[in-house]
């Protein structure tokens, strides 16, 4: 059913108190665009949100995000109730931090992205599976999987610090490298390029 008017205005001031981000203006903006979006995914679910295909399918035509893999745990940070649909609060929140938040924030929802089993460390495994999806390989190339395994090396080298790496090691009897938030957020401040160090999950600059 289509929202009141007051209904309407009630939701767009609560969203500009949530996703302090955006203003009023925009809030209307981003609530007047997921309206089309929905009505593209199906009448059948208007105002129950957008499914994964319609979510990748914008992703990818507005901020240029074209990483399948990516793509679908953005999906998951976005999908905070586990419905498998998108709605208007967490279509809005969840855009704030991907395209007006501050470095911690940005740090924070990276960090989740490459967190696949959400345990709060990224595992040499982990890294594998992103950089795997992520780099172009060229036809010929030889064995790529060791080429990612080099760059899971050198990541771990650069940004685990010694005295929170060590200890990490010492618990983990197969010796399987972990960074904590810590450590990325570390490594991160002391060079922001790592930000996206396993793959690209914010919005290209255009």
């Amino acid at each position: 059913a289509a929202m009141s008017p007051k209904g309407r205005k009630l939701l767009v001031d609560s969203l500009t108190r949530s996703a302090k981000h955006f203003t009023k203006s925009e809030v209307e903006c981003l609530i007047k665009l997921y309206d089309t979006l929905v009505a593209k995914a199906s009448r059948q679910f208007a105002g129950a949100g957008f499914d994964r295909t319609v979510f990748r399918d914008t992703l990818y035509n507005y901020f240029g995000m074209t990483d399948d893999m990516v793509l679908d745990r953005v999906f998951i940070i976005f999908d905070k109730d586990k419905t498998g649909r998108i709605t208007v609060e967490e279509w809005v929140e969840g855009l704030a931090p991907l395209l007006r938040g501050t470095l911690e924030e940005k740090m924070k929802y990276c960090f989740a992205i490459y967190d696949l089993n959400g345990d709060g460390y990224i595992s040499k495994k982990e890294m594998f599976e992103m950089l795997k999806h992520s780099l172009l390989i060229q036809p010929g190339d030889e064995e790529p999987d060791e080429v990612v395994k080099d760059l899971v090396d050198i990541a771990l080298k650069k940004m685990a610090s010694t005295y929170l790496f060590v200890p990490f090691l010492l618990q983990d009897s197969d010796r399987d490298g972990k960074l904590s938030f810590t450590d990325f957020e570390k490594a991160v401040r002391d060079e922001n390029l790592l930000l996206e160090a396993f793959g690209p999950c914010l919005p290209d600059l255009k």
